[in-house]
């Protein structure tokens, strides 16, 4: 890539730079809250971690204050723009060429990514092999059937498209309207908590942090949510003194609230058997 041309994820024009440029603004906020997810199951330090497609940077970064960070993203652009800070290992490539030995981690970090791999059953096959025989998993990823998303794709902020299959997507949406993005290949699918399981089980034990992620949204953590839809439908829920229902009907269980409410689902996976 010519690095004097500004790719679309950082053009002013682009539909969707505001969305982008908030995630980017709030990159920081959002490693502190995967931190504090991670610590409630394990000591967040003295770790050796794996940030794949860690983007911006900032959990990467956030990260490094206590353990050794190898932050891994296909964009070498990405890797350039991210904050140089505590011990970290910036590579550049593809994940389905992960240049690890066989148990060099204590902890792999996939926030936001699973969606947008192709091949992921042999992804994750390959990661479990990284993974020290104590090793976890950190992910995030957009729930497929919350209405929320429904309402507005977390990607895109249109109706509807969370429900569909990358190939859909390719021929109702882009062939419309956004022809240029047509041929990537890394085009968002979104998965259902069955996805998840489908694709985890029976390698990893899947752990949700529902309950403890609603906590910390109404607290105020600026790190989970910056969609203008979603930041209106918070304010919304505190104004009419919804936020207390809300707590005592989340959870972390496989149920309805999870399957088609929760918008992001936060897991730690830990390895089966």
């Amino acid at each position: 890539m010519n690095e004097n041309v500004i790719p679309a994820w950082l053009g002013r024009t682009h539909p969707n730079y505001r969305r982008w440029e908030k995630s980017r603004q709030l990159a920081l906020e959002r490693g502190d809250f995967v931190k504090s997810i991670i610590q409630n199951h394990v000591k967040c330090s003295g770790l050796k971690i794996l940030d794949l497609g860690s983007g911006e940077g900032g959990t990467s970064s956030i990260l490094s204050e206590v353990n050794y960070v190898v932050s891994f993203d296909i964009s070498l652009l990405r890797l350039k723009r991210q904050v140089n800070k505590g011990k970290i290992q910036r590579i550049n490539g593809n994940a389905l060429d992960l240049p690890f030995k066989p148990k060099t981690f204590d902890l792999i970090i996939l926030q936001d990514v699973i969606e947008h791999l192709t091949y992921t059953k042999l992804i994750i096959h390959n990661l479990n092999k990284l993974l020290k025989s104590d090793g976890i998993i950190y992910l995030s990823t957009p729930n497929k059937l919350s209405f929320l998303n429904f309402i507005a794709d977390p990607h895109w902020g249109l109706p509807f498209v969370s429900i569909l299959g990358r190939d859909k997507i390719k021929k109702y949406f882009l062939k419309h309207f956004r022809k240029n993005k047509i041929e990537r290949e890394d085009i968002a699918q979104l998965l259902s908590l069955k996805d998840i399981k489908k694709n985890f089980n029976p390698i990893f034990k899947i752990n949700l942090d529902t309950k403890y992620t609603v906590k910390k949204l109404f607290e105020g953590h600026k790190g989970i949510a910056w969609s203008d839809f979603h930041i209106f439908l918070i304010d919304t829920i505190r104004k009419l003194h919804l936020d207390k229902i809300i707590l005592k009907i989340v959870n972390d269980k496989e149920g309805f609230v999870n399957k088609y409410l929760t918008p992001t689902f936060y897991f730690i996976l830990t390895k089966a058997g």
